[in-house]
């Protein structure tokens, strides 16, 4: 399975976090599954590939050209160069079969909830899983939960990302995942859904 993991790339986070990443880049590896990530080196983007490559898993690093590639890019991967971030996104989501977030700041967010829209509007079932390491997504998944209270989301969302604190669930929700869908506007016929 290709798994792209979504997370951060600073380098200034708790040491926690880190492990954390190589740690899931072990499991990954030792499971047989391929990374997509965004080819960086540093913060727990890099963490994740040096566990994976530490115990011989492949990986795939889409990374946008503009970037200085001798100061931010892990090249122990095979890399995918686009003109645009827009691009990089696109290729990560076209190549994965399942999408796992890990902590990260505005552009891990923006990763996961376009992943979620785009599932929530039927253009994918593929799993996504945030990994919420040392409850760092405490605050969002209250953010979400506000939101199918005052009826901004529906309740049938919490269906579509799964949220666990332990990298083994992570896999086990991957084992086991059935692909869900719901009709968000209620204009499906019932052979469509």
């Amino acid at each position: 399975m290709n798994i792209c993991v979504f997370c951060a790339s600073s380098e200034t986070i708790e040491e926690l976090y880190l492990k954390a990443g190589e740690a899931f880049g072990e499991m990954l590896a030792e499971k047989n599954h391929t990374l997509v990530f965004g080819a960086g080196r540093f913060g727990i983007m890099g963490a994740v590939a040096r566990g994976l490559r530490r115990k011989g898993g492949n990986a795939v690093g889409v990374i946008p050209s503009f970037f200085n590639m001798s100061e931010v890019a892990f090249f122990d991967c095979e890399l995918v160069y686009t003109e645009t971030m827009r691009e990089r996104k696109q290729i990560m989501e076209d190549k994965s079969d399942a999408f796992v977030i890990m902590p990260g700041g505005i552009g891990t967010f923006e990763e996961f909830f376009e992943t979620l829209t785009l599932k929530q509007l039927r253009r994918h079932t593929k799993p996504i899983i945030i990994y919420n390491v040392n409850g760092y997504y405490d605050a969002l998944i209250d953010l979400m939960e506000n939101a199918i209270a005052k009826d901004f989301m529906s309740k049938k969302c919490r269906d579509l990302y799964y949220v666990t604190d332990s990298a083994d669930k992570v896999f086990d929700y991957l084992d086991d995942y059935k692909p869900f869908t719901y009709d968000k506007y209620g204009v499906l016929k019932e052979d469509e859904q």
